[in-house]
C-alpha cells in the first residue's frame, strides 16, 4: 500500500528505460569567442618561454553559492581563460613546455541516469553541453575527463604548482597579462563600445527614475543592457545620486534621483570574451549643472586631462597620479580647503589633498576590472607604461555632506572622471573618447543619448 509520497523515479526500472530512449542529438557546438583559441595558444607559448620547464595547473574555479543550493552566475578565473579561451566550471588545465591539457567534467548525456539526475551535468538540466572531443576540437588542445587529473599530475607536481599559482606563477601571469595582444585590444574597445551604448540607454531613464524607481533602476538598465549585449557587467555598477555620489563604492544603489543633485555613473560590459571596459561619468540628473557642481566637475575635468596627457611610452606609470594630483591640490588651495600650501600638501610627509581624493586614480584593465593586480610593485606601480597595455585614468573629487571642512555649498557633491586608455607606440589613445568630458559636452550629449 502506498503512503502517499511520490515514488523514488531511481527505484523504477521502467522509466530509467525509458527516459534512455527517444532522443535526438542537440547542436553541441562549444561556444568560443572567435580568435580566443588562437590568442589563448599565444599566451601558453609567453607563459611557457616566462617560466620553462616549469608546470602549471590551473582551475576555472566553480559559481560560488548564494544560498543553500543556488549559485550565482558561473566566471572563469581570468587566468584560466587567457591561456585557454573558454569558461568550463570546475575545469582544470595542466600546461607543461607550452603544451597543455585540460582536464574537465564530463557532460552526461541521454542513456545515463545522470541525464535526468544531475543538476549541474545532467543535459537535460543545463541544456546542450559540448562533450570532450568537442572541445578539444574547439581548442586546439587535449581534453580528458577530470577523473584523470589524478594520474596524470603527480603529487610533486601538484604541490608545485598549487604554491606556484599563489606566487610565482600568478605573480609571473599579472605581468604577461599587462601587455595585450592585438585580439585583446579588439575586445576591450568591443567593451568600451558596449558600455558607451550602455551610458546612452542609462541616461535616457533618468526621467523614469527620478520619477520613483531610483537608482537601481538606472543600475538595472546598465546590468539588462550588459547582460543582452555581452556576458554581463564587468562589476557592480556605481550609480550614486546626491549625497551617495561621493561614496566610492556605492554599490547599493537603492536612494532616490534626485532631480537638482549630480549622478554619478561608474559602469562597464563584459563582453562574451570576459574582457571589460570601466568608465565613469557625472551627470546632472536635471540636464544643467548648477554653478557649485560645475565648479567641481571643472576642476576634476582639468586633473583628468593632465593625467591623459601623462600617458605614453616610456612614462613611469605614477606620472599620471601626479600630474592629476598636483591639479587637484592647486585647485583645493586656491578654494581655501587646504590647511596647509601646496608644496607641503604634495609631500610625502603631507598628502592633505588625498581627504577628497583618498583612492588610487587608475589601474591596468583587461579581463579584471583591476587587472594585473597580483604583479610585482616594480613591475606595476614601478614600471613605465609601454605599448599593449590599457589602463584607466580617473581622478575625482568627493565631499560628503558631513564633512564638515567643505562649505555648505559643496557639500555632498561627488565627481568622478574615468576613461580606458591604449598606450600605443607614439602615446596613447583614449578608448572610451566617444563619452564627452566637459560640463557642456555632457549636457548635449544627455540630449541626444
Amino acid at each position: 500500500m502506498s503512503d502517499g509520497r511520490p515514488p523514488k523515479l531511481t527505484d523504477i526500472p521502467e522509466f530509467n528505460a525509458y527516459m534512455g530512449t527517444g532522443w535526438d542529438t542537440p547542436d553541441r557546438t562549444p561556444r568560443v569567442v572567435p580568435g580566443a583559441a588562437e590568442a589563448a595558444a599565444d599566451h601558453r607559448a609567453r607563459l611557457a618561454a616566462a617560466l620553462p620547464g616549469r608546470t602549471v595547473v590551473l582551475s576555472a574555479g566553480r559559481a560560488p553559492v548564494r544560498s543553500n543550493d543556488t549559485t550565482y552566475d558561473f566566471r572563469p578565473d581570468s587566468d584560466f581563460y587567457w591561456v585557454t579561451g573558454c569558461a568550463i566550471e570546475n575545469a582544470v588545465v595542466v600546461l607543461r613546455a607550452g603544451d597543455a591539457t585540460l582536464y574537465m567534467p564530463p557532460p552526461a548525456y541521454a542513456g545515463e541516469q545522470s541525464f535526468w539526475r544531475d543538476a549541474q551535468y545532467g543535459e537535460l538540466w543545463v541544456g546542450a553541453a559540448p562533450g570532450l572531443d568537442d572541445w578539444a576540437r574547439a581548442l586546439g588542445i587535449a581534453v580528458r575527463p577530470l577523473s584523470e587529473l589524478g594520474e596524470e599530475v603527480t603529487v610533486d607536481e601538484k604541490a608545485v604548482a598549487e604554491k606556484a599559482v599563489a606566487e610565482e606563477v600568478g605573480r609571473t601571469l599579472a605581468e604577461l597579462r599587462m601587455y595585450k595582444d592585438e585580439w585583446e585590444v579588439a575586445q576591450l574597445r568591443r567593451a568600451v563600445d558596449r558600455t558607451v551604448e550602455g551610458f546612452a540607454a542609462v541616461v535616457r531613464e533618468i526621467p523614469a527614475a527620478i520619477e520613483g524607481p531610483g537608482e537601481r533602476w538606472l543600475q538595472g538598465t546598465f546590468d539588462r543592457y550588459a547582460r543582452a549585449y555581452g556576458n554581463g557587467p564587468g562589476y557592480a555598477s556605481i550609480v550614486g545620486s546626491g549625497k551617495h555620489a561621493p561614496t566610492l563604492h556605492w554599490v547599493r544603489c537603492d536612494g532616490p534621483v534626485l532631480p537638482d543633485e549630480l549622478l554619478l555613473l561608474d559602469m562597464g560590459v563584459e563582453v562574451d570574451s570576459h574582457y571589460t571596459a570601466d568608465v565613469t561619468r557625472t551627470f546632472p540628473a536635471s540636464g544643467r549643472f548648477s554653478v557649485a557642481q560645475r565648479q567641481v566637475h571643472d576642476l576634476v575635468e582639468k586633473a583628468h586631462r593632465a593625467g591623459l596627457a601623462a600617458v605614453g611610452p616610456g612614462r613611469r606609470f605614477t606620472d599620471f597620479h601626479h600630474a592629476a594630483m598636483e591639479v587637484i591640490a592647486h585647485g583645493l588651495a586656491d578654494w581655501g580647503l587646504l590647511p596647509v600650501s601646496v608644496d607641503e600638501a604634495l609631500s610625502d610627509t603631507g598628502q592633505h589633498h588625498r581627504r577628497y581624493l583618498v583612492c588610487g586614480i587608475g589601474h591596468h584593465l583587461g579581463l579584471d576590472v583591476h587587472d594585473c593586480a597580483r604583479a610585482g610593485d616594480e613591475a606595476y606601480q614601478g614600471a613605465e607604461m609601454a605599448p599593449g597595455m590599457v589602463l584607466t585614468v580617473e581622478p575625482g573629487l568627493y565631499f560628503h555632506a558631513h564633512d564638515l571642512t567643505v562649505p555648505p555649498e559643496l557639500r555632498g557633491i561627488g565627481v568622478r572622471i574615468e576613461d580606458d586608455i591604449l598606450v600605443t607606440p607614439d602615446g596613447s589613445e583614449v578608448l572610451s573618447d566617444a563619452l564627452p568630458l566637459d560640463a557642456s559636452g555632457l549636457e548635449k550629449w544627455m540630449t541626444t543619448a
